[in-house]
């Protein structure tokens, strides 16, 4: 079972892939998290180094839909990102939410304020550290599909075609799924209400 922190995930296509993917190790996606690292270092240079004056900070970035946790290092000099089952328990901060809140708030399309008030993202330890890393993110405008892409080189326009067909099956199995938590909660509702 997923951990537990408050509100359960939400259903969707995220959590589905999460499940089908529990018996497989974490560390088989370390060699893409290493890769995107260092795409992103090359194409935002001052992101790490506007965390400086923090002294080493660990952030536990945790996908509440999947199985596995994100360890940031921010250390500016040799920043690491890796992949876990759980914490280590030597986090300076633990940043919790659905996997497609957490990309969207990296990439600035939305309001970690307003996510932490809807209580749709949580933040737990030190929060000054919190605020220095969404102030960097912020600055450094980062757009993961397209730091990626532009690794591909001339395969990038092929690439981002099939990332648009994957978007429009993702919305039409998030679709089909919040259909079947309806219709699940219908009858819930129905024999609660007197």
């Amino acid at each position: 079972m997923f951990p537990s922190h408050g509100r359960p995930p939400p259903l969707s296509p995220v959590l589905l892939a999460g499940l089908i993917a529990r018996p497989l190790p974490p560390r088989l996606l370390q060699p893409a998290l290493d890769s995107a690292l260092t795409i992103v270092k090359r194409r935002h240079p001052g992101l790490f180094e506007r965390l400086s004056c923090l002294n080493k900070p660990l952030f536990l970035i945790d996908p509440v839909d999947l199985p596995l946790v994100f360890l940031l290092d921010a250390d500016p000099d040799h920043p690491r990102v890796t992949v876990a089952r759980e914490s280590n328990g030597q986090e300076t901060a633990v940043i919790r939410g659905p996997l497609l809140i957490l990309i969207d708030l990296l990439e600035g399309r939305l309001d970690g304020d307003a996510l932490f008030f809807s209580r749709d993202l949580s933040i737990e330890g030190d929060t000054e550290a919190v605020v220095a890393l969404r102030n960097a993110v912020d600055d450094a405008d980062i757009n993961l599909r397209e730091d990626m892409l532009a690794l591909l080189g001339p395969l990038a326009p092929s690439a981002r075609h099939a990332l648009g067909l994957g978007g429009r099956i993702y919305a039409r199995l998030s679709e089909d799924l919040d259909m079947l938590k309806a219709a699940l909660q219908g009858p819930q509702t129905k024999n609660t209400v007197p």
